[in-house]
């Protein structure tokens, strides 16, 4: 009998260690971050289980050498991990492909990255070298030290994280966004503080089709950029990602499906240099190529009205979530300027922002902050948007953290440092703001003539 307890006693034992194991291995494929992983009352978002780090780097096809008998088993796996993501879908609201979010994948943390990328943005130096030095210096020192006014609920992600991209995809379909405008460098070229990000788009299509939602190119600056270099920049973007399902094609007036593509800071290029590229009667034009597309300018002054029309640009975007921060910006101006792109057979695409603060990397920068107002801002700018009567409406930004534009879910952090918060509203605020205005907007359009 005593023999019988010891026997008993250490089976229990086994069991219980057979189990903490298992769990802390669990445990491990679970983000650290993810707040689709624990409760936050999103009532927004579904919850169901999400899939592990390896079965999506395994959907990515992204260098993936798998045995035969491996393949098969990954099958199964797929099989299942799509009927548990369509049935989630099920749950959110329809993607308004007519809604963009300007998207950026330059976040970097120690466990993909070996370090911190743009988290530990450096403190900018106002360029009067006098007012310069009455503000400190330095770089910040994630994770709890970030260069954001606000913290995410992701933590300090890295991009490359495949998780944080499928989290984010949930959250865009939780918005109704139909279309991530990702930044987007050429490959080897990278933002000042950053590093290349060309090689994430494939994760980001693969997961973006996973979720119905379609991916347009943000084109930013770089040194040496001209006609030509934007001609091979077009080239290489339908080459390698064009034929994927989730590459974002625009309907024209005249039925035909082109790429979109954002241009940031077009007026750096001269006009003439533009309608090289974009008009049709010049001989180097990328017109009825296969490469033609729907070119959309930054306009930022009233005087970039012409000079956008002179070019041959298809468009027009105004970026800047600041209201009265430039003639593009400001909400006011916007039918007129949509009376102008009628006139002149542009599309007019305002963008709108929940808010700006910037002060986290530009200490000296207060007269551009615009108070949220508990999401008041946000709705004032949708509001002008289709009063606008707005071809397309961006977002700037879902995760632009520096500038304090983002849409994406934040939460109270309690550091050192000093966040805001989207208190006393859930960290899904600006997510329903705008799937509720993305409904709006969809009504609105069906109204509007052809």
């Amino acid at each position: 009998m005593a023999r019988f307890r010891r026997k008993s006693c250490s089976t229990f034992i086994g069991l219980v260690l057979l189990v903490f194991i298992v769990t802390v291995v669990l445990k491990s494929f679970t983000p650290e971050y993810s707040p689709f992983g624990r409760r936050f009352d999103l009532e927004l978002l579904p919850n169901f289980k999400g899939p592990g780090k390896n079965d999506i780097q395994m959907l990515s096809n992204i260098d993936s050498v798998v045995t035969e008998a491996a393949l098969t088993k990954t099958n199964d796996t797929h099989s299942e991990r799509v009927k548990n993501i369509e049935a989630a879908l099920r749950q959110f609201p329809a993607p308004n492909y007519n809604i963009h979010a300007f998207y950026y994948t330059w976040y970097g943390n120690t466990q993909f990255d070996g370090k911190y990328i743009h988290w530990d943005h450096p403190l900018l130096p106002h360029w009067d070298s006098k007012v310069a030095a009455g503000y400190p210096r330095g770089r910040h020192s994630p994770p709890d030290d970030i260069g954001a006014n606000f913290y995410p609920a992701l933590g300090a992600y890295s991009s490359r994280d495949p998780s944080v991209i499928e989290a984010h995809m949930k959250q865009l379909r939780a918005a109704a966004i139909g279309v991530l405008a990702v930044s987007w460098y050429p490959p080897g070229m990278k933002d000042e503080n950053g590093e290349p990000t060309d090689d994430i788009v494939p994760l980001i299509l693969e997961l973006a089709h996973t979720y119905h939602v379609k991916v347009a190119f943000h084109i930013e600056p770089y040194k040496g950029r001209d006609e030509t270099s934007m001609f091979n920049n077009v080239k290489y973007i339908i080459e390698k990602y064009g034929e994927h399902p989730a590459f974002y094609r625009h309907r024209t007036n005249t039925g035909k499906f082109l790429p979109l593509f954002y241009v940031y800071d077009s007026y750096l290029l001269n006009s003439e240099q533009w309608a090289k590229l974009l008009k049709h009667t010049e001989s180097s034009s990328i017109r009825d190529t296969p490469y033609d597309g729907i070119f959309i300018a930054l306009l930022v002054e009233d005087k970039h009205k012409r000079d956008i029309v002179t070019a041959g640009f298809d468009g027009v975007y105004t970026y800047f979530a600041t209201n009265g921060f430039s003639y593009g910006s400001t909400h006011r101006n916007w039918e007129s300027i949509k009376t102008f792109c009628d006139d002149n057979n542009l599309l007019f695409i305002p963008s709108v922002g929940p808010g700006y603060i910037d002060t986290s990397i530009r200490p000296w920068n207060f007269q551009n902050t615009r108070n949220r107002i508990n999401g008041k801002y946000y709705e004032m700018a949708l509001s002008a948007a289709l009063e606008a009567s707005a071809d397309i409406i961006s977002i700037t930004s879902f995760n632009e953290w520096h500038e304090g534009t983002q849409i994406e879910m934040a939460i109270p952090k309690t550091s050192q440092t000093m966040y805001l918060d989207y208190l006393p509203h859930k960290p899904v605020v600006y997510l329903e703001i705008t799937r509720k205005w993305a409904a709006i907007f969809s009504n609105e359009r069906k109204r509007w003539p052809e």
